[in-house]
């Protein structure tokens, strides 16, 4: 049995949904190419939204007074907080049916699909998975249907151990990048978001509280900059993405990226500053 296993898991199913209707605006498109240094002015109305860019149109309204103690607003919908006040992005899948243009009018629904409390080695713990459905407005069917997973863990007791000792581990592969995220990469993601999760933003939070060595990465961030990857790298755009975070990644320290392909699929790799595989990621395309 391992960490995240236990004897009797209660699952709950939750019906608690919210429904937006936002435009997909240009201002916001250009903001997302330069946070990513690429030309705002390239960025025109009537385009597609860059697959992988869709995070601009789940962020919350939650109201302030309603954020957890660690500030997350809930991405579409309010968290509670269970009692357990850390919370870690597991998952992430998407799949794309077709394009969003920049100008739309999008409607989102984002509903917690449940929540499953567990027992593990760590103390309490629940899982909780939250499903959002882009709908361009006029149309029958959702352009894209995107479903995340989330930890939601107890308080740590003392620091974390991250050791800096580097790992033996193979990251040759078709194409690889490194990038170093900063303070500003961090902070422009979460705000294009609305999302204000302290371990993004507030240091010593991440430090004191939750026992990070330094601010973590957001899962969004790191899913996002690995399809920017294939899809300016490589010139590939997905059809679907399945993603798994298996540690986390931190500010100031070399993120590794590699691609390779397998049969039809892509297999996307992100590891950290000492080798650590830190997200794995399986992409299908339109491409035959």
């Amino acid at each position: 049995m391992n960490e995240l296993e236990q004897k009797s898991p209660i699952e709950i199913q939750v019906q608690q949904s919210t429904i937006r209707t936002e435009i997909c605006s240009i201002a916001t498109a250009r903001r997302v190419a330069a946070m990513l240094d690429q030309s705002p002015d390239d960025v025109t109305e009537g385009s597609p939204l860059p697959r992988g860019w869709q995070f601009v149109l789940m962020g919350a309204d939650t109201r302030r007074s309603q954020l957890r103690a660690d500030g997350f607003p809930g991405l579409g919908v309010v968290m509670q907080d269970f009692g357990l006040p850390r919370l870690l992005l597991g998952s992430r899948s998407v799949l794309y049916m077709s394009d969003i243009l920049i100008g739309a009018s999008v409607t989102r629904t984002s509903s917690i699909q449940s929540v499953t409390h567990k027992t593990s080695k760590m103390g309490p713990m629940a899982i909780a998975v939250i499903q959002h459905e882009l709908r361009v407005s006029g149309e029958t069917s959702p352009a894209l249907i995107e479903t995340q997973t989330y930890l939601l863990l107890p308080a740590t007791k003392g620091a974390a151990k991250f050791p800096d000792t580097e790992i033996s581990t193979d990251r040759n592969g078709y194409r690889t990048k490194t990038v170093v995220p900063d303070e500003t990469l961090l902070f422009q993601y979460s705000a294009l978001g609305f999302n204000s999760h302290k371990i993004h933003i507030d240091r010593a939070h991440a430090r004191n509280v939750e026992g990070y060595p330094d601010l973590v990465v957001n899962g969004g961030l790191a899913t996002l900059l690995l399809t920017e990857f294939l899809r300016q790298e490589i010139g590939v755009e997905p059809s679907s993405i399945q993603v798994r975070h298996a540690a986390p990644l931190f500010c100031g320290r070399p993120i590794t990226m590699v691609a390779n392909k397998k049969d039809s699929k892509w297999l996307l790799q992100a590891f950290d500053n000492r080798s650590a595989l830190a997200v794995d990621m399986e992409v299908e395309t339109d491409e035959l």
